[in-house]
């Protein structure tokens, strides 16, 4: 018997509503269970009171997508890059540090070999004096031409050279650190790990050739001189040299010139000309290089006219003008010459002395 609504025969072929009619809309099995969109059994909506349907959890497909390997694959050759290119550089950071070596100094004191010329002009005794065609203060310390070596490049070789520049004009051109007034300008720029050394020669001098503030610093005693002229004569050279992968190293030789008249003396008081060679021996790593600070291994200091009675260790104390020394000393040397002073007392070349 047929079902309600059927025809007796069932349904005529060919008619509408036949099964052909609907075949391209029938869904298989692999389409059913991909919906996302699932009906509630009776039970579940009794219980629950859900909606009649629920979303299916979205299978998701295993592996990678091709988005993804490439990023990898691109992560992977940028990191390769970087560290191929890490090792040929030449310049890359060591972290190995050298041991810091203390500072060695010597300071000689020249004893002049007559009274101390002296006039109430100073520029008139540095014209009359080797000094005349010096320069003034800083420009005195000119940077040489400079190129990078086998392990540091242009920029490092520079900032080596400025640095002990830097070092010269706070230590010898500061009126407050000749006045001795400061040394902060000039601790500065000390390497951390010879702070010990300088702290301890301003704290407890020593003639022990190795904590006089006087072979860290120029310094006058106050008590005794004051500068008759700011305007310092300087003449000298740097020179910056590799001496290993890790480690540059800065030779400066510099003649400085002051003119001094006695403490408390009125501006027309007779001047005279105290001169200083300074021979130092800078070491740079490359964290020194990083942070601006040097470590200074050899300080070679001449300085007169000065008396070889008289402690020089803290403070120079200069003769001035018309004074003698107490005591002489060896042969005459000069400051102005190239070769190095051998005595720890020396005296004072009358050439190296202004013509008045």
């Amino acid at each position: 018997m047929a079902g309600p609504g059927d025809p007796p025969e069932g349904t005529p072929e060919g008619t509408p509503g036949g099964e052909d009619e609907y075949r391209s809309v029938v869904f298989d099995e692999s389409f059913i269970r991909a919906a996302r969109i699932q009906e509630y059994s009776a039970h579940e909506r009794l219980t629950d009171h859900a909606p009649a349907v629920r979303r299916r959890p979205v299978r998701r497909r295993g592996g990678l997508s091709r988005q993804a390997l490439a990023l990898v694959l691109l992560i992977a050759i940028a990191f390769g890059t970087a560290v191929y290119m890490g090792l040929r550089n030449p310049y890359q950071t060591q972290t190995a540090r050298r041991s810091t070596e203390p500072l060695r100094m010597t300071v000689i004191p020249l004893s002049p070999q007559g009274a101390v010329p002296g006039a109430a002009d100073p520029g008139s005794l540095f014209a009359h004096s080797p000094a005349a065609q010096f320069r003034i203060g800083a420009e005195g310390v000119p940077l040489p031409a400079s190129r990078r070596t086998a392990h540091f490049s242009d920029s490092q070789v520079v900032a080596s050279l400025t640095t002990a520049k830097e070092y010269i004009v706070h230590s010898s051109l500061y009126p407050e650190v000749l006045t001795g007034q400061q040394v902060r300008p000039v601790r500065a720029l000390i390497d951390a790990d010879q702070l010990d050394q300088f702290d301890e020669s301003f704290s407890r001098p020593t003639a022990d050739g190795r904590h006089a503030p006087t072979g860290w610093l120029v310094r006058f005693d106050p008590a005794l001189a004051q500068l008759a002229d700011r305007k310092v004569r300087v003449q000298g050279t740097l020179q910056a040299a590799e001496t290993d992968s890790s480690t540059l190293e800065v030779t400066a030789d510099h003649t400085l010139v002051y003119a001094l008249r006695p403490a408390g003396a009125a501006a027309d008081a007779p001047a005279s000309l105290f001169t200083v060679r300074r021979e130092l021996q800078f070491r740079f790593d490359r964290e020194d290089l990083r942070t601006h600070q040097l470590q200074l291994i050899v300080s070679y200091v001449q300085a007169g006219p000065l008396s070889c009675a008289e402690d020089s260790t803290n403070h120079l104390r200069p003769l001035l003008a018309g004074q003698t020394a107490k005591t002489g000393g060896p042969a005459g040397t000069d400051p102005y010459a190239t070769g190095g002073a051998t005595a720890l007392c020396g005296a004072l070349a009358t050439s190296a002395q202004p013509r008045v």
